[in-house]
């Protein structure tokens, strides 16, 4: 899924009204399997000026990019977070590791030859599967509407559900970022 999608949805799941640092990790929680794709790509086009071409179609399958997929996006890593978060009843944890585990469990399904190794370290096996957000040969002229329509019911769920300007006007911009990426990946691929 899109990445405004993973906030939206573990925001959703795990935030709570009336308890902004809960809300806020659900938030970083649904954000955290793919900050480090944003920080490579990041470097590697602004510091290393290597064309976007490049970077998605060689250094994201690279060993040593998936090296460190196989490490965020990990569910026994995750799954060991939130194991301890519950046993030690924080909260916050539980939020952040929930939204993470969530994020997990939505893009298993929806990641076809870019899928990543999810179990490390117990193996680097990867799910190929045959939908995708975002390949259209990969039915994402599906998902992709399904997963803006969700996004859109979520979010309107939220503005009803919390009563912060701020967290709403965040929501509102992490929407727009949504219904923005799911049509540039319907357009480019």
């Amino acid at each position: 899924m899109n990445t405004p999608a993973h906030l939206i949805f573990g925001a959703a799941a795990f935030g709570q009204p009336g308890r902004p640092a809960v809300t806020s990790a659900a938030l970083l929680g649904g954000l955290a399997p793919d900050l480090s794709l944003y920080l490579m790509v990041a470097w590697a086009r602004f510091v290393g000026d290597v064309p976007a071409r490049t970077i998605f179609r060689e250094y994201y399958f690279s060993d040593a990019w998936m090296a460190v997929f196989a490490v965020d996006n990990s569910f026994p890593i995750w799954g060991a977070l939130l194991a301890l978060a519950i046993w030690r009843r924080w909260p916050v944890i539980i939020a952040f590791a929930g939204a993470g585990l969530l994020h997990l469990a939505l893009d298993l399904p929806l990641h076809g030859a870019d899928a990543r190794p999810m179990f490390w370290p117990l193996s680097d096996w990867r799910f190929v599967s045959p939908l995708s957000y975002w390949d259209r040969s990969h039915h994402a002229g599906i998902i992709g509407p399904l997963e803006a329509g969700l996004s859109v019911l979520l979010t309107g769920f939220m503005l009803w559900r919390f009563k912060s300007l701020v967290l709403r006007a965040g929501l509102v911009l992490l929407l727009a970022a949504e219904l923005g990426s799911s049509g540039i990946w319907r357009f480019v691929f």
